[in-house]
């Protein structure tokens, strides 16, 4: 039901109005001219404050009145979400656009590193205008989870589309895309057998060859969690200590010079996580990185590291069904090509059908879930700090 008010007109033939929600009754109103149009199953309430003063100024009621009939027989809300998201690729925003035409649910999309989005979040509580955080990394979901930013979502779509491996046991995140960390190598350098495991990296016969990234990276940190719950402490603590002595030069700061590096000779083989090989050998960065991507061969260890981008609804969403929907066609059929591709990653399930990664061939994916990564990051970051990884 909608209500359409004239103001005060300060000339005759000068007319303003607004809609609001409510008719009041007509005692609230006995001295103004109230007339009420039937349009479909709504009512709309015209209130005038005097009397069209001439023809001229009862011909522009007549006009204001149909411009408003148009304007208030629109819905009245539009439900929208806004979305605080850690990844940046064009083709997320056309997914975003395709929710919005199957549901009629405008996405406010915000793009930011993910670290800052989960300060953000932090800071504006209850106040927050996000409903769903998209996020990289299993080690920031749990991060997250832990400064109680997402609430429990209860959904038979989300359960049958994410494996139970990869999302919270509690229903706070659910996995989005995969993403692998592996050994990638130069053919000319070192053979695909001395490079075939995690553990083969930290053998004196690879000394001076290895490249790594600093130990503040998110994706070491899941990894070297991933050895802990495959080995244990001891033999991680061995393994991180061999990687040290193997270094070739000092530890980088990104996965794509690091790349470089291996294409170039600096070392024979460095762990980096597939989408970055994935980016330089589709061209997406470029000729000449494409060119020196050719040089580079990724060796899937058995079993292989698997992580996560992943999603879920904010505690202080306002929306969180509709913030539920979008989570769900996320991970439906109908999304995870293009979402994952949108980054060369891998889909919830299967390769799905980037050319890159379909050369690359199959993998044996780790049984350890995204969560229990989560939960062993603190003791991998104090083990790689002992342990002299910089």
């Amino acid at each position: 039901m909608l209500e359409i008010q004239f103001d005060p007109l300060p000339t005759a033939g000068d007319f303003f109005a607004r809609c609001v929600t409510s008719i009041p009754p007509a005692g609230r109103h006995s001295s103004l001219l109230r007339i009420i149009l039937k349009t479909g199953k709504k009512r709309l309430l015209f209130i005038l404050n005097k009397l069209p003063a001439s023809k001229a100024a009862a011909s522009a009621l007549v006009l204001a009145l149909g411009a408003l009939l148009g304007a208030c027989g629109a819905p009245e809300t539009t439900t929208q979400i806004g979305v605080y998201s850690g990844r940046h690729y064009n083709t997320d925003k056309e997914l975003y656009t395709r929710f919005t035409e199957a549901t009629g649910i405008q996405v406010k999309l915000l793009e930011a590193k993910d670290d800052a989005l989960i300060e953000r979040l932090n800071t504006e509580g209850e106040n927050s205008p996000a409903d769903v955080l998209i996020l990289a990394d299993v080690a920031r979901l749990d991060r997250a989870a832990g400064m109680n930013l997402f609430q429990t979502v209860d959904s038979d779509a989300l359960n049958q589309a994410v494996p139970s491996d990869l999302r919270d046991s509690s229903g706070r995140w659910f996995g989005l895309t995969r993403r692998l960390r592996a050994p990638m190598f130069n053919a000319d350098l070192v053979s695909a057998e001395q490079v075939s495991s995690y553990e083969a990296l930290a053998d004196p016969s690879l000394k001076g060859k290895l490249c790594l990234r600093n130990r503040r990276s998110v994706y070491n940190q899941s990894l070297v969690a991933f050895m802990l719950d495959e080995q244990g402490q001891g033999a991680t603590e061995d393994w991180i200590k061999g990687m040290v002595n193997n270094l070739a030069e000092p530890v980088f700061s990104s996965d794509t010079p690091m790349i470089r590096a291996v294409a170039q000779g600096q070392c024979a083989v460095a762990l980096a996580n597939s989408y970055y090989l994935g980016r330089m050998q589709a061209g997406d960065k470029g000729e000449a990185d494409q060119n020196l991507a050719g040089k580079v061969t990724v060796r899937w260890p058995d079993p292989v590291h698997v992580n996560i981008t992943g999603g879920g609804v904010t505690r202080a969403s306002r929306n969180p069904e509709a913030a539920q929907r979008l989570l769900e066609f996320l991970s439906s059929d109908q999304a995870q090509g293009g979402y994952a591709a949108a980054n060369h990653e891998y889909p919830l399930m299967g390769i799905g059908e980037d050319p890159v990664l379909q050369a690359w061939g199959p993998f044996q994916q780790a049984k350890v879930s995204a969560e229990r990564l989560g939960e062993l990051n603190a003791q991998a970051i104090e083990l790689m700090a002992a342990n002299g990884w910089q």
